[in-house]
């Protein structure tokens, strides 16, 4: 069963089809890219939150998918500011938290199986090109949605683990944990590409 991120639901936004989400998602972060006003930014935000708001998540569940990117934002946004000024650092915090959010709302609203099938379909006309197997690229895209929880899972237990032996504040002893068994669970997913074959 792979929904990770799929909230149930029968509001405006489940009911969109997912090829049209995946287009408004893709113009809307070609659009944000030309935008530099933080009014404009700002809006789309807000109007990317309440998308989230609307796809019956709740607020806990929110949180969990988007708590382990704040400190990462966090640094990135002191950074932008230390070197281009906080108008640079407020700008850019803005745009990425927008596409996050749209994205979001997207993958909680959409089946993983539906975004499959129109990457699958986007991608025919490369297949019958012979550029791409578009089989298998929406195969590695589902499965690498499906265990995009579990990396979460395994950053939670190192964490935890790392904490009771009083290597809280080590970041290497999280980041080397974590990136190994990121490399063996990317290594299943390909050989999982691989057993299924042209």
């Amino acid at each position: 069963m792979m929904e990770p991120l799929y909230v149930q639901g029968g509001g405006i936004l489940h009911r969109l089809p997912a090829a049209l989400k995946l287009g408004v998602l893709l113009a809307a972060g070609i659009g944000l890219f030309f935008a530099h006003r933080l009014d404009v930014l700002g809006g789309a935000f807000m109007a990317a939150a309440l998308l989230v708001a609307a796809s019956g998540a709740g607020a806990g569940a929110v949180w969990r998918h988007i708590k382990g990117l704040l400190p990462i934002l966090l640094v990135v946004g002191g950074c932008a500011a230390w070197f281009d000024g906080w108008g640079r650092a407020a700008e850019m915090l803005l745009r990425v938290g927008a596409l996050v959010a749209l994205a979001l709302a997207v993958t909680l609203t959409t089946r993983t199986s539906d975004l499959v099938d129109v990457c699958e379909r986007t991608l025919y006309p490369l297949d019958r090109l012979g550029w791409v197997d578009a089989r298998r690229l929406a195969l590695a895209l589902a499965l690498t949605l499906r265990f995009i929880p579990e990396i979460w899972r395994n950053y939670q237990d190192i964490r935890e683990a790392q904490a009771a032996r009083g290597l809280s504040r080590n970041v290497l002893a999280l980041a080397v944990p974590l990136l190994v068994r990121t490399l063996k669970r990317a290594e299943e997913v390909a050989d999982a590409i691989d057993a299924r074959g042209p």
